[in-house]
Protein backbone atom coordinates (compact mmCIF):
# COMPACT_ATOMS: atom_id res chain seq x y z
CA UNK A 1 0.00 0.00 0.00
CA UNK A 2 1.24 3.50 -0.86
CA UNK A 3 1.20 5.91 2.07
CA UNK A 4 0.81 9.65 1.68
CA UNK A 5 2.08 10.08 5.25
CA UNK A 6 4.42 7.67 7.02
CA UNK A 7 5.59 8.75 10.48
CA UNK A 8 7.71 6.61 12.79
CA UNK A 9 8.39 7.35 16.47
CA UNK A 10 8.00 11.13 16.14
CA UNK A 11 9.30 13.03 19.19
CA UNK A 12 9.41 16.76 19.88
CA UNK A 13 11.06 17.94 23.10
CA UNK A 14 11.45 21.58 24.08
CA UNK A 15 14.41 22.67 26.20
CA UNK A 16 13.66 23.66 29.74
CA UNK A 17 14.16 22.70 33.34
CA UNK A 18 12.88 20.04 33.08
CA UNK A 19 12.54 19.52 29.29
CA UNK A 20 8.97 19.30 27.99
CA UNK A 21 7.86 16.51 25.67
CA UNK A 22 5.16 17.93 23.39
CA UNK A 23 5.10 14.86 21.10
CA UNK A 24 5.99 11.51 22.59
CA UNK A 25 6.65 8.83 20.00
CA UNK A 26 3.82 9.13 17.47
CA UNK A 27 3.48 6.52 14.72
CA UNK A 28 1.15 7.47 11.88
CA UNK A 29 0.34 6.02 8.47
CA UNK A 30 -2.17 7.60 6.11
CA UNK A 31 -2.91 5.81 2.81
CA UNK A 32 -3.26 7.75 -0.41
CA UNK A 33 -6.75 9.18 -0.95
CA UNK A 34 -7.80 9.11 2.71
CA UNK A 35 -9.14 11.92 4.87
CA UNK A 36 -7.46 11.44 8.24
CA UNK A 37 -8.43 13.41 11.32
CA UNK A 38 -6.31 14.21 14.36
CA UNK A 39 -8.40 14.96 17.44
CA UNK A 40 -7.38 16.24 20.84
CA UNK A 41 -7.71 19.14 23.28
CA UNK A 42 -5.65 22.30 23.03
CA UNK A 43 -2.16 21.52 24.28
CA UNK A 44 -2.28 17.83 23.34
CA UNK A 45 0.35 18.15 20.59
CA UNK A 46 -1.86 18.28 17.46
CA UNK A 47 -0.47 21.47 15.99
CA UNK A 48 3.11 20.60 16.95
CA UNK A 49 2.72 17.31 15.08
CA UNK A 50 1.16 18.81 11.97
CA UNK A 51 3.72 21.64 11.77
CA UNK A 52 6.52 19.07 11.85
CA UNK A 53 4.84 17.23 9.00
CA UNK A 54 4.43 20.51 7.09
CA UNK A 55 8.15 21.22 7.40
CA UNK A 56 7.64 24.31 9.56
CA UNK A 57 9.32 22.83 12.62
CA UNK A 58 12.11 20.28 13.10
CA UNK A 59 11.45 17.12 15.06
CA UNK A 60 13.72 16.17 17.93
CA UNK A 61 13.82 12.63 16.56
CA UNK A 62 11.84 10.24 14.43
CA UNK A 63 11.18 9.72 10.73
CA UNK A 64 8.69 11.59 8.53
CA UNK A 65 7.95 10.67 4.93
CA UNK A 66 5.42 12.52 2.80
CA UNK A 67 4.50 10.94 -0.53
CA UNK A 68 7.64 8.82 -0.15
CA UNK A 69 9.86 11.91 0.29
CA UNK A 70 11.73 13.42 3.24
CA UNK A 71 12.14 17.08 4.16
CA UNK A 72 15.88 16.67 4.53
CA UNK A 73 16.46 15.44 0.98
CA UNK A 74 13.37 16.50 -1.01
CA UNK A 75 12.09 19.77 0.48
CA UNK A 76 11.40 21.52 -2.82
CA UNK A 77 9.60 18.50 -4.30
CA UNK A 78 7.42 18.18 -1.18
CA UNK A 79 6.44 21.87 -1.33
CA UNK A 80 5.25 21.37 -4.89
CA UNK A 81 3.04 18.46 -3.84
CA UNK A 82 1.37 19.70 -0.65
CA UNK A 83 -1.03 22.45 0.36
CA UNK A 84 -1.25 23.97 3.83
CA UNK A 85 -3.91 25.92 5.69
CA UNK A 86 -2.74 26.83 9.18
CA UNK A 87 -4.79 27.55 12.30
CA UNK A 88 -5.06 31.27 11.57
CA UNK A 89 -4.45 32.76 8.15
CA UNK A 90 -3.21 36.29 7.58
CA UNK A 91 -3.35 37.53 4.01
CA UNK A 92 -2.16 40.92 2.84
CA UNK A 93 -4.98 43.35 3.67
CA UNK A 94 -4.71 45.31 0.44
CA UNK A 95 -4.57 42.43 -2.00
CA UNK A 96 -7.85 41.35 -3.53
CA UNK A 97 -9.09 37.78 -3.38
CA UNK A 98 -8.05 37.23 -6.99
CA UNK A 99 -4.60 38.76 -6.44
CA UNK A 100 -4.04 36.67 -3.32
CA UNK A 101 -4.94 33.39 -5.02
CA UNK A 102 -2.85 34.37 -8.05
CA UNK A 103 0.12 35.03 -5.77
CA UNK A 104 -0.15 31.59 -4.21
CA UNK A 105 -0.59 30.03 -7.65
CA UNK A 106 2.79 31.46 -8.59
CA UNK A 107 4.46 29.33 -5.92
CA UNK A 108 3.75 26.15 -7.89
CA UNK A 109 5.14 24.91 -11.19
CA UNK A 110 1.67 23.61 -12.07
CA UNK A 111 -1.74 23.84 -10.54
CA UNK A 112 -5.35 24.84 -11.00
CA UNK A 113 -6.87 27.83 -12.76
CA UNK A 114 -7.23 30.79 -10.41
CA UNK A 115 -10.78 31.57 -11.47
CA UNK A 116 -11.83 27.96 -11.08
CA UNK A 117 -10.54 27.75 -7.51
CA UNK A 118 -12.18 31.05 -6.55
CA UNK A 119 -15.44 29.65 -7.88
CA UNK A 120 -14.94 26.35 -6.03
CA UNK A 121 -14.69 28.11 -2.66
CA UNK A 122 -17.66 30.37 -3.41
CA UNK A 123 -15.80 33.70 -3.55
CA UNK A 124 -16.41 34.72 -7.15
CA UNK A 125 -18.61 37.63 -6.06
CA UNK A 126 -15.75 38.78 -3.78
CA UNK A 127 -12.94 38.29 -6.30
CA UNK A 128 -12.16 42.03 -6.41
CA UNK A 129 -12.62 42.65 -2.68
CA UNK A 130 -9.64 43.35 -0.44
CA UNK A 131 -8.85 40.61 2.03
CA UNK A 132 -9.32 42.97 4.97
CA UNK A 133 -12.97 43.49 3.95
CA UNK A 134 -13.88 39.79 4.05
CA UNK A 135 -15.88 38.19 6.83
CA UNK A 136 -14.34 35.49 9.01
CA UNK A 137 -15.93 32.71 6.99
CA UNK A 138 -14.82 34.27 3.71
CA UNK A 139 -11.26 34.58 5.02
CA UNK A 140 -11.25 30.89 5.86
CA UNK A 141 -12.49 30.04 2.38
CA UNK A 142 -9.74 32.21 0.93
CA UNK A 143 -7.20 30.31 3.03
CA UNK A 144 -8.52 27.02 1.65
CA UNK A 145 -8.30 28.43 -1.88
CA UNK A 146 -4.64 29.33 -1.31
CA UNK A 147 -4.00 25.82 0.02
CA UNK A 148 -5.56 23.96 -2.94
CA UNK A 149 -4.50 26.26 -5.82
CA UNK A 150 -1.46 24.07 -6.54
CA UNK A 151 -3.72 21.00 -6.87
CA UNK A 152 -1.77 19.30 -4.05
CA UNK A 153 -1.64 15.55 -3.66
CA UNK A 154 -1.64 16.06 0.11
CA UNK A 155 -3.57 18.80 1.93
CA UNK A 156 -2.97 19.82 5.56
CA UNK A 157 -5.81 21.59 7.38
CA UNK A 158 -5.14 22.73 10.95
CA UNK A 159 -8.42 23.50 12.74
CA UNK A 160 -9.99 24.75 9.47
CA UNK A 161 -13.35 25.79 10.96
CA UNK A 162 -12.40 27.08 14.39
CA UNK A 163 -14.34 30.22 15.30
CA UNK A 164 -16.83 29.93 12.45
CA UNK A 165 -20.59 29.94 12.86
CA UNK A 166 -22.48 26.74 11.91
CA UNK A 167 -23.41 28.00 8.43
CA UNK A 168 -19.85 28.91 7.43
CA UNK A 169 -18.57 25.71 9.02
CA UNK A 170 -20.83 23.58 6.85
CA UNK A 171 -19.88 25.52 3.74
CA UNK A 172 -16.23 24.69 4.41
CA UNK A 173 -17.14 21.06 5.04
CA UNK A 174 -18.62 20.87 1.56
CA UNK A 175 -15.46 22.37 0.01
CA UNK A 176 -13.29 19.86 1.90
CA UNK A 177 -15.58 16.97 0.98
CA UNK A 178 -15.45 17.81 -2.73
CA UNK A 179 -11.65 18.02 -2.62
CA UNK A 180 -11.49 14.64 -0.88
CA UNK A 181 -13.86 13.06 -3.41
CA UNK A 182 -11.57 14.17 -6.25
CA UNK A 183 -8.97 11.67 -4.99
CA UNK A 184 -6.73 13.85 -2.83
CA UNK A 185 -5.34 12.98 0.60
CA UNK A 186 -6.21 15.20 3.57
CA UNK A 187 -4.84 15.38 7.08
CA UNK A 188 -6.84 17.67 9.32
CA UNK A 189 -6.84 18.55 13.00
CA UNK A 190 -10.08 19.44 14.72
CA UNK A 191 -11.82 19.43 18.06
CA UNK A 192 -15.30 19.36 16.52
CA UNK A 193 -16.64 15.82 16.82
CA UNK A 194 -19.33 16.24 14.18
CA UNK A 195 -16.69 17.54 11.77
CA UNK A 196 -14.50 14.48 12.24
CA UNK A 197 -17.42 12.06 11.99
CA UNK A 198 -18.69 13.64 8.76
CA UNK A 199 -15.41 14.18 6.92
CA UNK A 200 -12.82 11.66 8.10
CA UNK A 201 -12.28 8.07 6.98
CA UNK A 202 -10.15 7.46 10.06
CA UNK A 203 -9.20 9.49 13.12
CA UNK A 204 -6.46 9.42 15.73
CA UNK A 205 -7.12 10.74 19.22
CA UNK A 206 -4.06 12.48 20.69
CA UNK A 207 -3.65 13.21 24.37
CA UNK A 208 -0.47 14.39 26.11
CA UNK A 209 1.55 13.94 22.94
CA UNK A 210 0.56 10.33 22.27
CA UNK A 211 -2.00 8.60 20.07
CA UNK A 212 -4.34 6.85 22.49
CA UNK A 213 -6.87 5.52 19.95
CA UNK A 214 -7.11 5.18 16.17
CA UNK A 215 -9.73 3.89 13.77
CA UNK A 216 -12.77 4.92 11.78
CA UNK A 217 -15.29 7.06 13.68
CA UNK A 218 -17.74 4.16 13.64
CA UNK A 219 -15.14 1.72 15.00
CA UNK A 220 -14.14 4.04 17.83
CA UNK A 221 -17.75 4.72 18.81
CA UNK A 222 -18.49 0.99 18.66
CA UNK A 223 -15.63 0.39 21.12
CA UNK A 224 -17.86 1.88 23.80
CA UNK A 225 -20.09 -1.18 23.44
CA UNK A 226 -23.30 0.85 23.05
CA UNK A 227 -24.88 3.16 20.50
CA UNK A 228 -26.66 5.53 22.88
CA UNK A 229 -25.82 7.74 25.84
CA UNK A 230 -28.07 8.83 28.69
CA UNK A 231 -26.92 11.85 30.69
CA UNK A 232 -28.66 12.85 33.91
CA UNK A 233 -28.25 14.94 37.06
CA UNK A 234 -29.90 14.67 40.47
CA UNK A 235 -31.01 17.37 42.91
CA UNK A 236 -28.42 16.45 45.58
CA UNK A 237 -24.94 16.23 44.01
CA UNK A 238 -23.50 15.18 47.37
CA UNK A 239 -25.65 12.06 47.33
CA UNK A 240 -23.83 9.69 44.99
CA UNK A 241 -25.69 6.91 43.25
CA UNK A 242 -23.88 3.60 43.37
CA UNK A 243 -22.28 2.92 39.98
CA UNK A 244 -22.76 -0.81 40.54
CA UNK A 245 -26.50 -0.27 40.88
CA UNK A 246 -26.58 1.76 37.68
CA UNK A 247 -24.48 -0.77 35.77
CA UNK A 248 -26.91 -3.51 36.84
CA UNK A 249 -29.75 -1.80 34.96
CA UNK A 250 -30.77 -3.51 31.71
CA UNK A 251 -28.75 -2.71 28.57
CA UNK A 252 -26.17 -0.57 30.44
CA UNK A 253 -22.62 -1.04 29.12
CA UNK A 254 -20.66 1.75 30.77
CA UNK A 255 -21.16 4.11 33.71
CA UNK A 256 -19.22 7.35 34.20
CA UNK A 257 -19.71 10.34 36.46
CA UNK A 258 -18.09 13.72 36.98
CA UNK A 259 -18.91 17.10 38.47
CA UNK A 260 -21.62 17.64 35.83
CA UNK A 261 -23.55 14.45 36.57
CA UNK A 262 -23.83 10.89 35.29
CA UNK A 263 -23.27 9.50 31.81
CA UNK A 264 -24.21 5.94 30.92
CA UNK A 265 -23.70 4.14 27.62
CA UNK A 266 -26.64 1.91 26.76
CA UNK A 267 -27.87 -0.31 23.97
CA UNK A 268 -31.61 0.27 24.37
CA UNK A 269 -32.61 3.55 26.10
CA UNK A 270 -36.28 2.54 26.39
CA UNK A 271 -35.27 -0.42 28.55
CA UNK A 272 -33.06 1.64 30.86
CA UNK A 273 -35.11 4.77 31.49
CA UNK A 274 -37.98 3.27 33.53
CA UNK A 275 -35.54 1.38 35.75
CA UNK A 276 -33.37 4.46 36.15
CA UNK A 277 -36.35 6.48 37.34
CA UNK A 278 -37.14 3.79 39.94
CA UNK A 279 -33.54 3.73 41.12
CA UNK A 280 -33.48 7.50 41.60
CA UNK A 281 -36.78 7.38 43.48
CA UNK A 282 -35.52 4.62 45.81
CA UNK A 283 -32.71 6.92 46.88
CA UNK A 284 -35.25 9.71 47.50
CA UNK A 285 -33.69 11.89 44.82
CA UNK A 286 -35.16 13.80 41.91
CA UNK A 287 -33.82 14.21 38.40
CA UNK A 288 -32.85 17.79 37.56
CA UNK A 289 -31.70 16.96 34.06
CA UNK A 290 -32.11 14.08 31.63
CA UNK A 291 -31.04 13.72 28.00
CA UNK A 292 -30.59 10.85 25.55
CA UNK A 293 -28.49 10.99 22.39
CA UNK A 294 -26.41 8.90 20.04
CA UNK A 295 -22.86 8.11 21.15
CA UNK A 296 -20.14 10.29 19.58
CA UNK A 297 -16.37 10.56 19.43
CA UNK A 298 -16.62 12.94 22.37
CA UNK A 299 -17.84 10.00 24.47
CA UNK A 300 -14.86 7.95 23.29
CA UNK A 301 -12.49 10.71 24.36
CA UNK A 302 -14.16 11.09 27.76
CA UNK A 303 -14.01 7.33 28.28
CA UNK A 304 -10.30 7.22 27.43
CA UNK A 305 -9.13 10.33 29.29
CA UNK A 306 -11.80 11.34 31.80
CA UNK A 307 -11.92 14.82 30.25
CA UNK A 308 -13.99 16.60 27.62
CA UNK A 309 -12.32 17.30 24.30
CA UNK A 310 -12.75 21.06 24.68
CA UNK A 311 -10.94 21.04 28.03
CA UNK A 312 -7.52 22.63 27.57
CA UNK A 313 -4.49 20.92 29.05
CA UNK A 314 -4.07 23.70 31.57
CA UNK A 315 -1.27 25.19 33.61
CA UNK A 316 -1.82 22.76 36.48
CA UNK A 317 -0.84 19.76 34.44
CA UNK A 318 2.76 18.92 35.19
CA UNK A 319 5.84 19.04 33.00
CA UNK A 320 5.98 16.58 30.17
CA UNK A 321 2.23 16.49 29.59
CA UNK A 322 2.13 18.46 26.36
CA UNK A 323 1.70 21.88 28.00
CA UNK A 324 4.68 24.22 28.07
CA UNK A 325 4.99 26.25 31.26
CA UNK A 326 7.71 28.76 31.98
CA UNK A 327 9.94 27.59 29.13
CA UNK A 328 12.16 30.01 27.25
CA UNK A 329 11.58 29.49 23.51
CA UNK A 330 13.91 32.23 22.35
CA UNK A 331 16.21 29.64 20.82
CA UNK A 332 13.53 27.64 19.03
CA UNK A 333 10.90 30.26 18.27
CA UNK A 334 8.14 27.71 18.71
CA UNK A 335 5.57 26.68 21.31
CA UNK A 336 3.84 23.34 21.80
CA UNK A 337 0.58 24.59 20.32
CA UNK A 338 1.53 27.68 18.29
CA UNK A 339 -1.17 29.64 16.51
CA UNK A 340 0.15 30.28 13.04
CA UNK A 341 -0.80 33.35 11.08
CA UNK A 342 0.03 32.39 7.53
CA UNK A 343 -1.38 29.84 5.13
CA UNK A 344 1.52 29.42 2.73
CA UNK A 345 2.81 26.29 1.03
CA UNK A 346 6.42 27.45 1.25
CA UNK A 347 6.89 28.94 4.65
CA UNK A 348 5.48 29.70 8.07
CA UNK A 349 4.51 33.17 9.23
CA UNK A 350 7.75 33.38 11.20
CA UNK A 351 9.88 33.60 8.08
CA UNK A 352 7.59 34.56 5.23
CA UNK A 353 9.18 37.95 4.59
CA UNK A 354 12.74 36.60 4.76
CA UNK A 355 12.15 33.71 2.41
CA UNK A 356 9.63 35.09 -0.04
CA UNK A 357 12.18 36.82 -2.29
CA UNK A 358 14.45 33.79 -2.43
CA UNK A 359 11.64 31.29 -3.05
CA UNK A 360 9.80 33.37 -5.63
CA UNK A 361 12.80 34.55 -7.61
CA UNK A 362 12.22 33.84 -11.26
CA UNK A 363 8.63 32.64 -10.86
CA UNK A 364 5.81 33.72 -13.13
CA UNK A 365 2.24 34.62 -12.33
CA UNK A 366 0.15 32.02 -14.12
CA UNK A 367 -3.51 31.21 -14.09
CA UNK A 368 -2.95 27.81 -15.69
Amino acid sequence: MDFAIDVRNLIKTYPGRPPVEAVRGIDLRVPMGECYGVLGPNGAGKTTTIEILEGLMPATSGEVRLLGLTWKQDAHSIRQKIGVSLQESKQSDKLSVRETVRLFRSFYASGTCVERVIEQVGLMDKAKAWAKNLSGGQRQRLAIACAIIGNPQLLFLDEPTTGLDPTNRRQLWEIIRRFRESGHTILMTTHYMEEAERLCDRVAIIDHGRIIAEGSPRELIASLGADHVIEFQVDDPQMQLNSLEISALPSVQLVESDRTGYRISVGQPHEVLPELMRLVARHQLQLTGLATRNATLEDVFIHLTGRHLNDDIGPNTGPGDGQIRGVDHSETGFAAEPISSAAAPLTSNRSQDVRSTKELKGTQFNDE
